[in-house]
């Protein structure tokens, strides 16, 4: 078989709609395997993290015992809380909230892939192929089950792509596509921009795409996702401009850096690399960086004849990297997460890649060697991606348990609500779980506000002048050493 391969004429109708049919159930496939993979490695009982705690007090149910609410920050939106809503605004079971999350993330791989049944001519398995691309990754499957934004950011993003794709929009297009940035920009609104941007540009300047109701959908779906941003920001921030630098403030100073090395050394993990000076990483969960390399541009190369579908490729492509530029460039630190919208455009390319060398091994003078080696490179892939789900699962739900080691120890000591919690680390949580009130960072503590904790947490950090005299307990048997619990001195 030659190495590029000529495109056919259209098949006929019937055939294609079975093609298609065909497809659709890969798609369904992909995502019910990325649903029981979750359940399988992924506790339902694990304890909520940082951000999900934040999230979740929004809630009554949530809210902690007699202690004001978990501070709702400036880099926070309000979308992780409107898809809790169902479930944490009655009940207060990890298992049922972790349950439904899981069965919303999977709704959001299917609808997020599926317009790629009908956005790259001639090949609709594209959607299943990358939909199991991206369900592969570990930290999508870690996410999977959990009150954080940015898997509905990636779905929002890659969903409003693959509809912009379409060749004849109809008005339930037009409305898809503000739907998927309306999505992006409630989770993220610096997500939702960036996906805009590109996409914007692509209908003003792309013969192929220009069209003023792409255009009018994606600035209706960002403005509609800016718009309870941008409100919020007047009533709490005082303007758009103060809660821009409360954020940047928040988040450590954003500011032109490099952090392009910092996404590879976090690709194995930890959850949040701040700051990231020593990472390391495991030559194993490269794997997935380097079967973006070669996929990627093979996928692209192979359907170089087909204009829509190479377009396509170009188009999810570019539209990735501008998701991922603001990570790179302008904020201090990394999560794997926050490249998941990227992820999910790149798989679309990548899947691209993978289609074709299925296509060279059924060519290849011998098809079962070459398809075998296909097998194992992607076999390989995927048992170092669910490795590192199950090892950063057992991580998190050893190192959330410390949480509840320091409240007991703070409760023996006789502290109760209402007290004021300080530390160097992990403040929000641990006064979350034991019931206080979170001291205030001190760019954030008001110039009358005087009071000195009732408990101060400290791990590994030596301790202020001003509680030296304090009685300092160590917390036992924790996973991470080096927590003390310092009381003052009773009177």
């Amino acid at each position: 078989m030659a190495v590029a391969e000529k495109w056919k004429p259209q098949s006929s109708r019937p055939e294609h709609r079975d093609r298609e049919r065909s497809a659709h159930r890969l798609l369904v496939a992909a995502c019910a395997l990325f649903a029981l993979a979750s359940l399988a490695l992924v506790p339902l009982d694990l304890r909520l993290g940082w951000d999900e705690l934040v999230y979740a007090s929004r809630f009554g149910p949530y809210a902690p015992d007699q202690a004001p609410g978990v501070p709702f920050s400036a880099p926070r939106t309000r979308g992780v809380p409107v898809l809790l809503a169902p479930v944490a605004s009655w009940s207060d079971s990890v298992v049922l909230l972790r349950i439904w999350l899981t069965a919303l993330s999977t709704a959001a791989l299917f609808l997020g892939f599926r317009p790629w049944l009908r956005a790259v001519p001639r090949l609709p398995e594209v959607a299943g192929v990358a939909a199991a691309l991206y369900g592969s990754l570990w930290f999508a499957l870690f996410y999977a089950n959990a009150a954080m934004p940015n898997h509905y950011t990636a779905m929002g993003a890659v969903g409003a792509v693959g509809l912009f794709l379409h060749r004849r929009p109809e008005p339930r297009t037009y409305a898809g596509i503000a739907a998927g940035l309306l999505l992006a920009t409630l989770m993220r609104p610096n997500d939702g921009a960036a996906v805009a941007a590109p996409l914007l540009a692509a209908a003003a300047l792309v013969p192929l795409w220009r069209s003023r109701g792409r255009a009018l959908a994606v600035l209706g779906g960002l403005g509609a996702g800016l718009l309870p941003w941008v409100i919020e920001a007047y009533v709490r921030f005082g303007g758009v401009r103060e809660r821009l630098g409360d954020a940047s403030e928040v988040q450590g100073g954003l500011r032109f850096t490099d952090s392009a090395l910092h996404q590879l050394t976090a690709i194995d993990g930890p959850l949040l690399c701040r700051p990231c000076a020593g990472d390391g990483v495991r030559p194993p969960a490269l794997g997935w960086w380097v079967l973006l390399a070669v996929f990627v541009p093979v996928g692209l190369w192979s359907v170089r004849r087909a204009r829509r579908t190479a377009a396509g490729g170009w188009l999810a492509l570019a539209v990735g990297v501008c998701a991922a530029l603001p990570y790179v460039v302008v904020v201090p630190y990394t999560a794997p997460r926050f490249l998941l919208p990227t992820h999910a455009l790149l798989a679309v390319p990548a899947g691209l890649g993978v289609l074709a060398a299925v296509r060279w091994a059924r060519g290849a003078r011998v098809p079962v060697l070459a398809g075998g080696a296909l097998v194992a490179l992607l076999v390989g892939h995927l048992a170092a991606q669910l490795t590192l789900v199950s090892s950063n699962s057992r991580i998190q739900s050893a190192a959330r348990e410390d949480w509840e080691r320091v409240a007991r120890v703070v409760h023996r000591e006789g502290v109760r609500a209402p007290c004021l919690l300080d530390g160097n680390t992990s403040v929000i949580p641990l006064a979350y779980v034991a019931g206080c009130e979170p001291a205030p960072r001190a760019r954030e503590r008001r110039e009358d506000d005087e009071r000195r904790p009732s408990v101060l947490v400290l791990r590994r950090h030596a301790v202020p002048g001003w509680a030296r005299d304090w009685h300092a307990v160590r917390v036992p048997d924790t996973y991470s050493p080096g927590w003390r619990v310092l009381v003052p001195p009773t009177p």
